[in-house]
C-alpha cells in the first residue's frame, strides 16, 4: 500500500466502561500553552504540505495540486531544516492536554523518521524510490472524482510541466555507480510513468471536450514521457553495483527513528526466526491433513494451483463482501459506514508490489478507494507467470490485508481523527502491521471453517512476510546477497522463483519492509497483555476498535498509551 502516518483520538466506538473521565479543560498558562500548541500544529502542517505538495495532493488537499517538490539540492537543505525545526521546537511545548502531548511526541516522531531517510539514509542521492513514491505519479488526478475533468486536466497539465525540471534534479542527484537492483527498479519505474503520462492518463482524459485543453494537455504530457524515458534510458545505463546495504548501526537507528523501536538486531532477529520457525511448523502440520504424503512444497504447490479462473481481480471481487459479512457477523472491529473499495488492475507504471491498496485523502470532499493487484511480468516465462497468479486462499489473506479488516478498514478509522496530525500521517509499521496482523486474527477468529487449505493460504503470507523480516536484518546487517535472500524465500518460505526474485531484489531498496512482522508482532503482544484483564477473546473488538482510533503511530507510543507505561519495552 501507499504510506502516510497519524495520530488521533484515544477511544473509538467503545463502551462506556472503556472511557476514562475527561480532563479538565487547562487553565492559565496552561491554557495558553495549549492554544498555542494548536497554533503551532496549523502553521507546521502548512509548511509540511508546502515543502511536500504531493503529500499534500495525496491527503487531499488540492490547493498544491499540480505543483512537485523541489529537488534541488536547496530544496533537500530546506526540507532537512525544517524537519530538524519541528524535532527541536515542538518538545519545548509544556503544559498540554494528555491528546495534546501524545500528539506533539507523534509529530517528533514523525519528523525524526522523515529526516532519516532524507539524511541518514541519504535516500534522495543514493535510491531511486525516494522519487518514484515521493511525486511523481499523478495517480490522484486520475482516479479520484474530486472535482470535474477538466479541472483536473488542468492540475496534471501544470504536474506535466513541471516534471522535465524535477527529472534533471533526480538525475544530477543519484549518485553512480548504483546497487543493480536500484537501477533496473528506477528504470523500470520511470520507463512505466513516461509511457503512462503519453498513454493511459491522456486517454483518462479524452473525453474532455476541450480542443485547446486537449492541446496543451498532449504536448505536456509528451515532454513529461520524454523527459522520464531520458531519465529511465540513462539510469538504466549506468555502472552497477551490490552496495545495497545500510549497515548494522544504520539499520537500528533506522528501527528507531521510524518505528520507535529500540532492540537489539540479535534479539530482532531471534524474534523472526521464531515466527518463522512456528508457521513453518504449522504448516507441516495443515498440509498433512490437506496432502498426506506429499512434501510441504508439493502441498503448497497445490493451494496455489487453485488459481482463479476468471483472474485474481474478479476473484478479488467476489471475496470482499464475504469478508465484510464475516467481520460483522463475528464481532471484529467497528466498520464505519457502508462504501467499499474497488478491485482493479494496477497501472504498468506501479507494479513492483503484487498487490497494495490506495487509500482515500483524509482530506478528500468525495473519497474512493482502489485495491489494485499486479499481473505477472509479461517477459518471465509462461509457467514463471503462472506461478506469479496467486491461488484462492492465498488471495484470500491479501484481499484481508489489503480490504477487510485489513487497510481500507484502517483507513476508514484513521480518516475520521479528530485532529490533523491524526489524519495526516500514517507510519508503515502501524499500517503494514495492523493489514498482516489481521491475517492471522481472522484465520483464529473461524475465517475458512477450519479448512486446512485456507489456513495455507494464511500461513504462506504469513512465511513470506517472516522471509521479509528475516531478509532485511540478513541484507542490510549480515551481508547477505540478493541471491542468498532468494534463495531464503524458496527453501524456507515455500514461495515460488518469480516471487522470491521479487521479493530479494525489494530488500535491497525497502529495508523497512520487516516492518509487516515486526508490527504484527508488537500487536499480538499488545493485545494480549490489554485484553488479559477484559476478558480475553470477548475484548476483541474493544481492542481493534481503541487501537484504531489512534490512527497510525508507532505501535510502542500506543503501547505506552493503552497500557499505561512509561517506556516503549516488552513489545514483543
Amino acid at each position: 500500500m501507499k504510506h502516510k502516518l497519524l495520530a488521533g483520538l484515544a477511544c473509538l466506538a467503545l463502551g462506556t466502561s472503556a472511557l476514562a473521565a475527561p480532563a479538565p479543560a487547562p487553565t492559565g498558562v496552561a491554557a495558553a500553552q495549549s492554544s498555542g500548541w494548536d497554533r503551532y500544529v496549523e502553521t507546521t502542517i502548512d509548511k509540511w504540505f508546502a515543502i511536500d505538495p504531493a503529500f499534500a495532493v495525496y491527503e487531499g488537499a488540492h490547493a498544491y495540486d499540480g505543483k512537485l517538490a523541489d529537488w534541488s539540492e536547496a530544496g533537500l537543505e530546506a526540507k532537512g531544516a525544517f524537519l530538524r525545526s519541528v524535532i527541536a521546537d515542538a518538545p519545548n511545548f509544556k503544559g498540554l492536554t494528555p491528546e495534546q502531548a501524545f500528539e506533539r511526541d507523534y509529530m517528533v516522531q514523525v519528523a525524526k523518521g522523515q529526516l532519516f531517510w532524507l539524511e541518514d539514509a541519504d535516500q534522495p542521492h543514493t535510491n531511486p524510490e525516494y522519487y518514484i513514491n515521493g511525486g511523481l505519479d499523478p495517480n490522484v488526478y486520475v482516479s479520484r472524482n474530486y472535482t470535474d475533468k477538466a479541472a483536473r486536466m488542468k492540475a496534471m497539465i501544470a504536474f506535466f510541466k513541471g516534471v522535465p525540471e524535477a527529472a534533471s534534479h533526480i538525475r544530477a542527484n543519484l549518485k553512480t555507480p548504483m546497487p543493480e537492483s536500484f537501477v533496473k527498479l528506477g528504470a523500470d519505474a520511470f520507463s512505466g510513468y513516461a509511457d503512462y503520462y503519453r498513454g493511459d492518463a491522456r486517454a483518462a482524459f479524452a473525453d474532455v471536450a476541450d480542443p485547446a485543453l486537449q492541446a496543451e494537455f498532449k504536448t505536456t504530457s509528451e515532454a513529461a514521457g520524454a523527459a522520464m524515458k531520458e531519465l529511465a534510458d540513462w539510469l538504466s545505463q549506468v555502472p552497477t553495483n551490490q552496495d545495497y546495504a545500510l549497515g548494522a548501526e544504520r539499520f537500528s537507528r533506522m528501527l528507531a527513528a521510524t518505528e520507535a523501536v529500540d532492540i537489539s538486531l540479535d534479539k530482532l532477529e531471534a524474534v523472526g526466526r521464531a515466527d518463522l520457525k512456528k508457521n513453518r511448523e504449522a504448516l507441516v502440520t495443515a498440509c498433512a491433513q490437506y496432502a498426506p504424503g506429499k512434501t510441504v512444497p508439493e502441498c503448497v504447490a497445490k493451494m496455489s494451483a487453485d488459481k482463479p479462473e476468471d483472474g485474481p481481480v474478479a476473484e478479488a471481487r467476489r471475496q470482499i463482501p464475504r469478508l465484510v459479512s464475516f467481520v460483522r457477523e463475528n464481532g471484529i472491529v467497528t466498520i464505519p459506514g457502508d462504501k467499499m473499495a474497488a478491485v482493479e488492475e494496477s497501472p504498468p507504471y506501479n507494479r513492483a508490489n503484487s498487490a497494495y491498496m490506495d487509500p482515500p485523502g483524509p482530506l478528500e470532499n468525495n473519497p474512493s478507494s482502489v485495491y489494485y493487484i499486479s499481473p505477472p511480468d509479461p517477459t518471465w516465462s509462461q509457467e514463471k507467470q503462472l506461478d506469479y497468479v496467486p491461488g484462492k486462499d492465498d488471495l484470500l489473506f491479501t484481499s484481508v490485508h489489503e480490504v477487510m479488516p485489513g487497510h481500507y478498514l484502517q483507513f476508514l478509522h484513521s480518516n475520521q481523527a479528530p485532529t490533523i496530525v491524526g489524519r495526516l500521517f500514517v507510519g508503515y509499521g502501524f499500517a503494514e502491521g495492523w493489514a498482516h496482523y489481521t491475517e492471522q486474527m481472522m484465520w483464529d477468529a473461524g475465517l475458512g471453517d477450519g479448512k486446512p487449505e485456507v489456513h495455507i493460504g494464511q500461513l504462506s503470507n504469513a512465511l513470506l512476510r517472516d522471509c521479509r523480516f528475516v531478509s532485511a536484518i540478513g541484507l542490510h546487517a549480515r551481508g547477505m546477497t540478493q541471491e542468498e535472500s532468494k534463495k531464503l524465500f524458496m527453501d524456507q518460505c515455500y514461495i515460488d522463483e518469480g516471487n522470491a526474485e521479487q521479493q530479494a531484489a525489494r530488500g535491497t531498496y525497502d529495508p523497512a519492509y520487516l516492518n509487516y512482522t515486526l508490527g504484527k508482532l508488537m500487536i499480538m503482544k499488545l493485545r494480549d497483555d490489554w485484553t488479559a484483564t477484559r476478558g480475553g477473546r470477548a475484548a476483541w473488538k474493544q481492542f481493534h476498535d481503541q487501537f484504531l482510533s489512534y490512527g497510525g503511530p508507532p505501535i510502542p507510543l500506543v503501547r505506552e498509551e493503552m497500557m499505561h507505561e512509561d517506556a516503549p519495552h516488552a513489545v514483543f
